[in-house]
């Protein structure tokens, strides 16, 4: 019950299991092309470049930064978390010119201060920030963000690795440019795949540029010969680009069934239901919410450590007696919180009445 990876159910773990097929079997592309449509269900968008990259979260972040960012591109992020400042890592060894939004940790991003920085910079081609702040417990407000980056004509960058299934998130509604998850939090599938979606606008981008993308591995322009255009297109062929993770792919078709099956709109409102119980849990402990209700995540609750408690002591013993995993906090949040996640999967009641029991004994 940490900040992920989450726990994988018995039918994922299945799935994981069958025989390996070449990548391209026909078969496998089948599940390919499945395996698209329900990403694009996942992210409510019906971008034809939609698919899982064969590497994990931060991946996915760079594959945004390095197709759709030159030297000298000017991008303005906000940070008001550890993955803000990734974000920000990722621009500067693109050669980016690069302009924070900087906002306290536990704090949203403000929509003002974003406002303010596209005037000052009319020249900045993207807006970059996080949906789900992992590190903070804080959900940005994403749909804000890109109205204002659209108003200023600026491509949208979003980090949606803790967000995608666990809070609502409209790719297309919003007009996110450019977004990227993990499979191993709210979806609850093995770690190792970044689902990722393009907008048309994006795609343009990509293909306007004036140097090569500087990663082989992560340019689009190859990777879409291998996943398809999205055409689907009866007997397309497929490029081989590299041999994709064949049994994580199963997995993540399976997790996204899943999803499906419950209904996004379904995932959404258990995960904020599951929050409310924990919280009351906590409540009853008397330990303090680190985020404003206005801005929490309900997948990933931060949780303030009461004064004179021994943040590792605590966190060890619940592993060693109970065989519970919570996280710690990272960055300057470092021995003030614990991150207890609630994603996917794990999101259920059984799970937070473990929790707050052993929480109970421990303290």
């Amino acid at each position: 019950m940490g900040p992920g990876p989450s726990d994988v159910s018995a039918r994922v773990l299945g799935a994981l299991s069958r025989p390996t097929i070449g990548h391209l079997d026909p078969a496998f592309i089948g599940l390919m092309d499945e395996t698209k449509r329900l990403l694009q269900y996942a992210f409510n968008t019906q971008n034809a470049l939609t698919m899982p990259l064969s590497a994990p979260g931060s991946a996915g972040m760079e594959a945004m930064f390095v197709n759709l960012l030159e030297p000298g591109d000017k991008v303005v992020i906000c940070v008001n978390g550890v993955f803000g400042a990734r974000m920000k890592e990722n621009a500067l060894r693109v050669g980016a010119v690069v302009v924070t939004v900087d906002d306290p940790w536990g704090e949203q991003s403000k929509p003002d201060k974003v406002e303010r920085a596209l005037e000052q910079h009319s020249d900045a081609i993207a807006l970059a920030f996080v949906h789900a702040e992992t590190s903070t417990g804080v959900r940005n407000d994403a749909k804000t963000l890109c109205d204002i980056a659209k108003r200023h004509g600026c491509l949208t960058i979003v980090d949606a690795v803790t967000a995608l299934a666990g809070i609502e998130l409209r790719v297309d509604d919003w007009q996110i440019d450019a977004i990227y998850s993990g499979t191993q939090k709210c979806l609850s599938c093995v770690p190792g795949l970044a689902p990722i979606s393009f907008s048309d606008k994006a795609i343009e981008r990509i293909k306007s540029r004036r140097h090569p993308v500087q990663s082989w591995f992560l340019d689009m322009n190859l990777i879409v010969g291998y996943w398809g255009d999205g055409a689907n297109k009866e007997g397309q062929k497929r490029a081989y680009h590299h041999t994709a993770p064949v049994n994580s792919v199963y997995a993540l078709h399976e997790s996204l069934v899943i999803l499906h099956e419950e209904g996004l709109a379904n995932s959404w409102a258990r995960h904020a239901d599951m929050h409310q119980s924990l919280k009351s849990g906590l409540d009853k402990l008397g330990l303090e919410m680190a985020v404003d209700e206005a801005y929490r995540l309900p997948q990933l609750n931060v949780v303030k450590i009461p004064r004179g408690v021994n943040d590792a002591q605590v966190r060890a013993q619940l592993l060693d007696q109970f065989g519970l995993e919570i996280g710690a906090g990272l960055g300057e949040l470092a021995g003030k919180v614990w991150r207890i996640g609630l994603m996917g999967h794990g999101s259920n009641q059984k799970n937070i009445d473990y929790c707050i029991d052993s929480l109970s004994r421990v303290l």
